[in-house]
């Protein structure tokens, strides 16, 4: 699964959720158009596979990121 977020700034607390796909090319499209046209913004895209850490909680790799428009 890939999750698409886009945020402000490189800390965790200013990223916003988006959308969750199945398909790369899917959250690509999505994580392109979310930041099209606006500045100070910037999308990340994280790839989960099902694994949890110890507090249950799925563990994400950061696949693609854009710099900040």
């Amino acid at each position: 699964m890939f999750q698409v977020y886009t945020s402000t700034d490189k800390s965790q607390d200013s990223k916003k959720f988006i959308a969750e796909f199945k398909e790369w090319d899917d959250a690509m499209d999505c994580a392109e158009a979310a930041i099209e046209g606006k500045t100070g913004i910037r999308y990340v895209v994280e790839e989960t596979n099902g694994t949890v850490n110890s507090y249950g909680e799925l563990i994400a790799s950061v696949v693609a990121e854009s710099d900040f428009n």
